[in-house]
């Protein structure tokens, strides 16, 4: 792979030969379009902390055109970049509100963080974790990542909602139920038809009919979380934001050991969120080579991390690879110009911002689930009656639409792969039927006990 990609140069997108270009915009148009609910979401997150609303627009949206746009060029790869859900979450409510750390620390430890990424992707850290993974759970962490985003989908749409008893059940059967239930049908026909774009014209009719009922009826649908756009152009400046990082409390013991706790958790998280994405999506892509490895994976995983690095300068917290980059696949994109067009729309965005937070979440609901039930599809390469694969295989395919994580999803995953393969080999006399367990797999099986005996 490594040789592959000195061949393709500097710019590997330029290697491209064929491409249907039209298919990878409309591809592109459809990866923003399901993830652009950030746009809203990660400002008034973080604004939680004292960081001006205004300015985390702009700076949300230019983070991730410029990570979504070097995806493209230097790993010619479909993946979006953006400020993550949760480790946002994670930055404003646990790390600034909760441990007292000013939002100029936190994001301190976010570039370290992200420092710390580019060392360990330039020495093939991150990459040989990723290549290491069995083809097995590979297809096992695609099936997970559909679940996941279905149901984050159903959720989004208010068909599975929130119960205490319960922890989940069916909604009611609600105006964004009902439109997500039409995009999905939508994108449904028209795929069975073979309509190029079919998941972004579900996209748009959903998003048409939620305005369309904010129009007839804006309280009812206020209290549905739709809103009508508030115009059409906006722009504020991320002066109050950018390059406010602020190093002084490393050089205090209390300070250190505060950030360094910090800097471990972003760092945890991130780094197995991110390899589960691109090994999933990939995989979905059938972008996997001969020996199961994503191409370029190097190259995506040091974006990954420069884009970290560069989010924190311009005031946003860790800056990742998106899972929704799963729709844009889905809808044909294999090259870097999908990552580019989604790019070029986060910087359109933040010129015209009041549209793109308009987009409700029932009209990118009937992606995420459709595109679920594609990558669920993975589940059939999985031998199901060989246990030493299919239990790990299935608890990683459980585990991260249960425990709402990518992350803790493969954590689960990995862990049991390499208890169980290991315990069968030491009682297994017949050499052929061990099962061979790299010493990535169990390092990382290592890290992950030792992970949660501090939690």
């Amino acid at each position: 792979m490594e040789s592959s990609s000195k061949k393709q140069g500097l710019l590997p997108i330029l290697s491209n030969k064929n491409v249907n270009i039209k298919r990878e915009i409309v591809a592109g148009v459809t990866t923003f379009l399901t993830m652009a609910y950030i746009v809203a979401v990660n400002p008034n997150i973080l604004s939680a902390t004292g960081m001006p609303a205004g300015a985390l627009v702009t700076s949300t949206c230019l983070a991730a055109a410029i990570a979504c746009i070097l995806m493209g060029l230097f790993a010619n790869l479909p993946f979006a970049l953006a400020s993550g859900m949760g480790l946002n979450a994670f930055f404003a409510f646990s790390v600034v509100i909760g441990m007292g750390i000013s939002w100029e620390m936190a994001l301190t430890a976010v570039f370290v963080e992200g420092i710390i990424f580019i060392f360990l992707s330039l020495f093939k850290v991150r990459e040989a974790v990723v290549n290491s993974i069995p083809m097995t759970m590979k297809h096992a962490v695609t099936a997970g990542i559909g679940i996941f985003i279905a149901f984050i989908g159903m959720v989004g749409s208010g068909l599975v909602i929130n119960d205490d008893a319960t922890l989940v059940k069916m909604g009611e059967f609600s105006p964004t139920v009902i439109i997500a239930l039409i995009g999905i049908i939508i994108i449904a026909v028209l795929d069975k038809k073979k309509v190029k774009g079919s998941i972004l014209f579900g996209i748009l009719t959903s998003t048409l009919l939620a305005w369309g009922y904010a129009l007839i009826s804006p309280e009812a649908a206020a209290n549905l979380g739709i809103y009508l756009p508030e115009g059409i152009f906006k722009f504020e400046s991320i002066a109050p934001i950018a390059g406010k990082l602020d190093f002084t409390h490393f050089f205090t013991v209390e300070g250190a050991g505060k950030l360094i706790v910090v800097v471990c958790t972003f760092l945890f998280v991130d780094f197995f969120d991110t390899v589960g994405t691109l090994v999933g999506v990939a995989s979905r892509a059938n972008m996997l080579d001969e020996n199961g490895n994503v191409p370029n994976a190097g190259r995506a995983l040091l974006v990954d991390a420069v884009s970290t690095t560069l989010g924190a300068v311009l005031g946003v917290s860790t800056v990742t690879t998106y899972v929704e980059s799963s729709t844009g696949v889905a809808a044909g994109g294999r090259t870097g110009y999908t990552a580019i067009t989604t790019g070029i729309l986060f910087l359109v965005a933040m010129f015209f911002s009041p549209i793109f937070i308009a987009i409700p979440s029932c009209a990118t609901a009937p992606a995420l689930i459709y595109v679920g039930y594609l990558m669920l599809g993975a589940v059939k390469y999985i031998d199901f009656d060989n246990i030493t694969e299919g239990v790990p295989a299935f608890l990683t395919i459980s585990g991260m639409a249960l425990t709402y994580s990518i992350g803790d999803g493969l954590t689960i995953g990995i862990l049991s792969y390499v208890i169980i393969n290991l315990v069968h080999n030491l009682f297994c006399k017949n050499k052929e039927e061990k099962t061979k367990v790299s010493v990535v797999m169990i390092i990382l099986a290592i890290v992950f006990i030792i992970k949660l005996a501090l939690i």
